[in-house]
């Protein structure tokens, strides 16, 4: 009995898995998806400097889109990680439009505040354009390389699957992030140190919440029926 159990393990582990997606979990977690990277691209107006090291507000929590992804893909598979992250690419596109909508119109009779407005939010639409292409590029990446990775170990080598992704995606994402974003706004060495520590620091905040998203995708994996069905 026990050689059985073992052997249909050893079976499974030779498999790549993924489930369906029509459950509650899987909307679930797109949602919160999309609103890290809306909420992460509105904190990214405003640049911070730790020293010598320059970031931006996104930073504390844009990493968190990373993470989720690394779940969508590792447990739902490429195509639904990819259709969580072209929802995530309508909804960056719908908030830009609606900044840009409301910093042109014009300002109630006693408004104050257009100006501190503009100053803020009238940045997003640049911030929004540069987060669409780095987005795109960056997660997309993501998502493939995991999936390859897995295809190869199956459910073998998890760490190897989600630290392998971000190191592509994260580079991807940052390089062009920060370009758009902020080149001419910081330029030099300020931009190089801006770039490198941005993806240094996501890069490594993956690999430091590697103890929290390897419970996580097993919580998400157990309590999907369709996983271990699923071919």
């Amino acid at each position: 009995m026990n050689e059985q159990t073992h052997s249909a393990a050893d079976a499974s582990s030779e498999r790549v898995h993924f489930a369906i997606t029509g459950s509650s979990l899987y909307p679930m977690i797109v949602g919160v998806f999309v609103a890290v990277l809306l909420i992460s691209n509105i904190a990214a107006t405003k640049l911070i400097s730790f020293g010598p090291l320059i970031t931006d507000g996104g930073a504390f929590l844009f990493p968190l889109a990373y993470i989720i992804g690394d779940v969508l893909s590792e447990v739902y598979g490429l195509k639904a990680a990819r259709r969580a992250i072209l929802l995530g690419f309508v909804m960056l596109v719908v908030a830009a439009i609606t900044f840009l909508l409301v910093q042109v119109s014009p300002p109630a009779d006693g408004y104050e505040n257009q100006d501190a407005f503009e100053a803020v939010l009238g940045f997003v639409p640049r911030i929004v354009a540069a987060s669409i292409a780095g987005y795109l590029v960056g997660q997309l990446l993501n998502a493939y390389v995991l999936v390859k990775i897995k295809e190869r170990t199956k459910e073998k080598a998890l760490w190897l699957r989600l630290i392998g992704s971000t190191v592509v995606g994260e580079f991807a994402d940052t390089l062009v992030f920060c370009t758009i974003a902020f080149y001419g706004v910081i330029t030099g060495a300020e931009f190089l140190n801006y770039v490198l520590v941005g993806y240094v620091y996501k890069t490594l905040l993956e690999v430091v919440l590697l103890p929290i998203t390897y419970p996580v995708i097993g919580w998400v994996k157990r309590r999907e029926p369709t996983y271990a069905l699923a071919p």
